[in-house]
């Protein structure tokens, strides 16, 4: 029989730190979504080299929770506001009362629209910043051609609202469709389905179809070629990159059935990949429908292939099953850092991953000493009422997924894998907090026994909590 005493310890331990405000608001936006939620959102716009903007309208489709409420917030960052309409009874757009918060260095500004009864869609009419902080403009004099202006957008973590006015928190997910005008000789995708074959004329269309949180919005706009590498694959990429990206990232098929062969099928139709020019400011961007991917990690071998597990991982960890807010981070970057070392070695066996687990403990032990003891905690206990109190971002990735190693250790991968697979089922398309991993972990049955030699047993991730005292 195995010891599930250390078991009980780590779940005591994550118990204490998880504290009574796992639930509440996320404190990084003005947003009520305890009132009203958006579920889908319309996006018309224009972009201008020249200005650096995007510039057109944002609808979005609202779900009433508060039948007493009546009015909206909205997230916006630099966003010059030309009105707001609500859709009436009658079909008719009209015209809706608003004002603008005063701007904050981290959250932006709160844009609240007065509502005389509670509207099933409103429309906001915008231009973006040059400086929005989400969207980086290139001249030609930066891409790989030097003949085409490139745009491309970073939304991940409250970003999303300086080129959209949203309900910009991970605890609020949506649907989405879009129309963007570009230049001619300009291909525009986004993190959707993407027409392969579309031209641009009458606007460059998208669709996603599975609700997303705001900080997976994502759009690039530049001298962009596709290569498809498999029946649900492709790579894009600026014309003189296309065929070293496609190269490079052959084995993305059989990577993602090594997921689905872990965690269940893949739920977001296409995985394609686009690889941005150098400025793109880190690794990866896990946007479902079009990863966003570094040039960096182009190599010429395949020995940065990792990098492409990672993101894809996310498409459980992470896109499937969100954070709830930004104190929960653990459960994106944590789940999906263990994923990844599972995909890793389905794919190129034990030592590879082992590899790459060596090195992130050798990384981690190097960065403890520059990070303040509060922060090491996986989930500190700080009330959630904002990001200064929060687990050091970059050692929730290693922290998250030993606790994981752990618990499969434990428990045994006949009874973990369905346990992890369970979770990403039973919470497929939602947002989530520590303190639900915990209850589930407590009492989630998960597959055949891993005690002994008997077969016949039922095996259980879940331990008890412990009284106090």
């Amino acid at each position: 029989m195995q010891n599930h005493t250390p078991l009980r310890l780590l779940l005591c331990a994550l118990l204490a730190q998880t504290g009574s405000a796992a639930m509440a608001q996320d404190p990084l936006s003005y947003a009520r979504y305890d009132q009203v939620r958006t579920t889908d959102l319309h996006l018309d716009l224009k972009a201008d080299f020249n200005r650096k903007t995007l510039s057109g309208y944002a609808e979005l489709t609202l779900s009433w929770l508060d039948k007493s409420a009546r009015s909206l917030v909205l997230d916006t960052r630099q966003l010059s506001i030309a009105k707001v309409q609500v859709l009436q009874p009658n079909g008719r757009w009209s015209a809706a009362s608003y004002m603008m918060d005063k701007p904050d260095a981290e959250k932006g500004q709160a844009l609240r629209i007065a509502l005389a009864n509670q509207p099933e869609k409103v429309r906001v009419y915008y231009r973006t910043a040059p400086t929005a902080s989400a969207l980086q403009w290139m001249t030609p004099q930066q891409t790989m051609s030097g003949k085409r202006p490139f745009m491309f957008s970073q939304s991940e973590t409250i970003d999303a609202r300086s080129w959209a006015p949203v309900q910009d928190t991970p605890a609020v997910r949506f649907t989405y469709s879009a129309r963007v005008e570009a230049p001619s000789g300009l291909r525009v995708v986004m993190s959707a389905e993407n027409d392969q074959k579309g031209t641009g004329q009458g606007g460059w269309k998208f669709k996603m179809p599975q609700p997303i949180p705001s900080y997976l919005l994502a759009i690039a706009i530049g001298e962009i070629e596709v290569r498809n590498l498999g029946p649900r694959t492709a790579v894009y990429a600026e014309p003189a990159r296309i065929d070293a990206a496609a190269y490079e990232l052959a084995d993305t098929e059989k990577m993602i059935d090594a997921a689905e062969s872990l965690y269940g099928p893949y739920r977001w139709g296409r995985y394609d990949m686009i690889v941005l020019p150098p400025s793109f400011p880190i690794g990866g961007m896990e946007n479902p429908r079009m990863t966003f991917l570094t040039p960096t990690m182009i190599a010429g071998d395949r020995s940065l292939v990792d990098l492409i597990a990672h993101e894809l991982a996310h498409s459980w960890s992470g896109n499937l099953v969100t954070n709830a807010s930004w104190k929960h981070w653990w459960l994106n970057e944590g789940f999906t850092t263990y994923v990844t070392t599972r995909i890793v070695e389905s794919l190129y066996g034990a030592e590879v991953a082992q590899m790459g687990l060596q090195l992130e403990q050798e990384e981690l032990f190097a960065s403890l000493k520059d990070i303040p003891q509060a922060k090491q905690a996986l989930i500190t206990r700080d009330p959630d009422t904002g990001s200064a109190t929060y687990t050091d971002e970059g050692l929730a990735y290693p922290k998250g997924a030993w606790l994981l190693h752990t618990l499969e250790q434990r428990a045994g991968r006949a009874v973990f894998d369905p346990f992890l697979r369970g979770w990403f089922d039973q919470h497929a398309f939602q947002s989530a907090t520590t303190e639900q991993f915990v209850s589930y972990l407590q009492k989630k049955p998960a597959g055949p026994a891993s005690r002994g030699d008997d077969p016949g047993r039922t095996g259980r991730v879940a331990v008890r909590r412990r009284r106090a005292g």
